[in-house]
């Protein structure tokens, strides 16, 4: 035998009459290659993070992820206590309001719909298409309309608010009828971060209750990452599950660097980055695509620890992510 692969297992040819949850598939998989592999190992990682109480555990979400029928996955890896903190997009959030004032009252304002299609024709019924999924701007004006009742709960026309975006949020999700992820945030105390509310209809709105209705609400989002920080100091040990890439991603791990650049004296803890990660995602590194944010690259900026546990996998994260959290629910319930 040759000594070199010594070192080395064969591969285990999948079989798929032995294995009946997805737990057993995903395990099965990480002894065959490629992206099967790298599923498998990630959902080890996971499992490590989700079991270790003492590890703060940040989500991260970018792309069209509630449009496209992933928002009960969030609200239950918050309820079954695998996440402490989400960074997401403001389309994210403002999708998510959308589905809490559903006209139909089936809270998924959301359509099955195709790509193959006339999008002059769509813009004409007034229908907006997010690849092969319909949403009617009705969804969104109802929306609006919902968040502006909420808002005037609170805050008074002819006064300028400041407030950052977690307290925001955190506001509107307890106040939201019906499941959605930013309620079911609220309700466990998740705070729920964005680095860019204006880059979304949720920006718009604001913009439009100012403009119409008196009602200045101004986020500084510079105060959340103090806030997000205050959290990251009370742990030892963090990990990132990274939906996409974009603001989410880097907003999450750029929180290392200022802590290490905020240290008062050499007498305060240190801070050598998280310490788990698994990622999905269909970037690649050589264009910069990946937002120049490999796990090894990150590294050399302080936003992940040297020895740290991590896996990337290559995969539409709709298929993704749905596998492994199912996974990873089966494996806990053991």
């Amino acid at each position: 035998m040759n000594e070199t692969l010594k070192h080395y297992n064969k591969i285990q040819p999948y079989d798929p009459s032995k294995n009946i949850t997805v737990a057993e598939a995903l395990k099965a998989l990480s002894k065959c290659s490629f992206q099967g592999r790298n599923l498998g190992n990630a959902l080890q990682i996971l499992e490590i993070m989700a079991n270790n109480k003492e590890c703060l555990k940040v989500f991260t979400l970018s792309g069209a992820m509630i449009p496209a029928g992933m928002e009960e996955i969030i609200c239950q890896l918050i309820e079954k206590k695998v996440i402490n903190v989400i960074v997401t997009t403001g389309a994210n959030i403002i999708h998510s309001i959308v589905n809490s004032f559903d006209e139909t009252n089936e809270k998924q304002a959301h359509y099955i719909g195709s790509e193959k299609v006339d999008d002059g024709d769509l813009y004409e019924k007034r229908i907006n298409r997010i690849y092969d999924t319909f949403l009617p701007e009705t969804g969104f004006t109802t929306a609006e309309q919902g968040l502006l009742n909420i808002i005037k709960k609170k805050y008074e026309p002819n006064i300028q608010y400041m407030v950052s975006p977690s307290e925001f949020f955190q506001y509107i999700g307890n106040n939201l009828p019906g499941r959605s992820f930013l309620s079911i945030a609220s309700r466990n105390n998740v705070p729920i971060f964005c680095g860019a509310t204006s880059d979304s209809e949720l920006g718009l709105n604001l913009m439009k209750y100012r403009k119409r209705n008196n009602l200045n609400i101004q986020l500084d989002e510079l105060s959340d990452v103090e806030n997000y920080a205050k959290i990251v100091k009370k742990y030892h040990t963090y990990g990132t599950i990274i939906v996409g890439g974009g603001v989410p991603r880097n907003w999450a791990q750029q929180i290392f660097p200022y802590l290490d650049q905020t240290r008062e004296n050499n007498d305060d803890k240190t801070f050598d980055g998280f310490n788990y990660s698994v990622r999905f995602h269909t970037a690649t590194q050589l264009d910069g695509g990946l937002s120049g944010c490999t796990i090894n690259e990150s590294i050399s900026w302080g936003k992940y620890s040297n020895n740290s546990k991590h896996q990337s996998i290559w995969v539409d994260a709709t298929i993704g992510l749905p596998l492994i959290v199912t996974a990873l629910f089966q494996q806990l319930e053991k």
